[in-house]
């Protein structure tokens, strides 16, 4: 079985790596705030002091980090101590640019894997995530399973770049079901009589995910994936919901609550 790395335990990454726990394979476990990784070294896991620790003697290693500047800082230390035959499966949400760059600095015998997921904590925790998975996913997709269905997405990168595209989606629809919220408002609709309707329209799934409980996409994070793919080519449309989630996420009472959260300021700041 193999040794398992998995760094950062945040709101995804811990949902995912508790889905490691009892499998047997032997699982090391590193987060920036070690507290959050306590539970987990009660039920088993081994407490690295540092990334490179973590991923010294793994065979196996898992990245869930929260921007391209966490990402850079693991990587840094993991780089150096990745032994020939180790796969680093980085599933992040970082953008193609990101994983190409960290490609050329691996060294020999090293392989590294894109495998960003689609699908929030509830799903997470029960296993259902949705992995697009680029590159080589053959030697590990049996890991990956864990976590819920493996898509192979294509070459190194495509697993990246499908995430940026599923994620525009889903934000978009979610601010546009908190614009048409605003409208509800402004003609005298009623909010339940609003809901209904979209709920059963085209907006369906976005308008489920706008006002779901029990979930967390970050807001702040919600800012960072727009911005990833803004800046991947001219989206007018998603420039103007990046600017609604940059002025939401500017309170901080929901820069780092749900984005069902933002919807409600999306809504009111209309």
């Amino acid at each position: 079985m193999e040794k398992i790395a998995f760094l950062g335990l945040g709101h995804m990454g811990a949902a995912m790596a508790r889905q490691l726990l009892g499998t047997g394979h032997p699982l090391t476990v590193w987060n920036r705030t070690a507290a959050k990784a306590e539970p987990f070294v009660a039920e088993g896991a081994t407490l690295a002091a540092s990334p490179a620790e973590a991923a010294r003697d793994a065979d196996v290693v898992i990245t869930m980090l929260a921007d391209p500047a966490a990402l850079d800082a693991v990587a840094d230390a993991i780089v150096p101590e990745l032994r020939p035959g180790a796969t680093w499966v980085e599933m992040s949400t970082v953008g193609p640019d990101v994983i190409k760059e960290l490609a050329a600095r691996l060294g020999e015998g090293v392989t590294l894997i894109d495998a960003p997921v689609a699908g929030s904590t509830d799903k997470a925790a029960a296993g259902r995530l949705g992995i697009l998975a680029g590159g080589d996913v053959a030697p590990v997709e049996h890991v990956l399973a864990h976590f819920g269905t493996v898509t192979r997405t294509g070459p190194l990168g495509s697993g990246a770049a499908l995430k940026l595209l599923v994620n525009a989606a889903v934000l978009g629809g979610v601010a546009l079901v908190a614009e048409t919220m605003a409208l509800a408002d402004a003609l005298g609709i009623d909010e339940g009589t609003a809901r209904t309707a979209l709920a059963n329209g085209p907006l369906g799934g976005a308008a489920a995910r706008a006002f779901a409980e029990g979930v967390h996409f970050d807001t702040s994070l919600a800012v960072k994936d727009t911005d990833l793919a803004t800046k991947a080519a001219r989206l007018p449309v998603m420039e103007a919901v990046l600017e609604h989630f940059r002025r939401a996420a500017a309170d901080p009472g929901i820069a780092h609550a749900d984005i069902a959260e933002a919807v409600t300021h999306i809504r009111r700041s209309s």
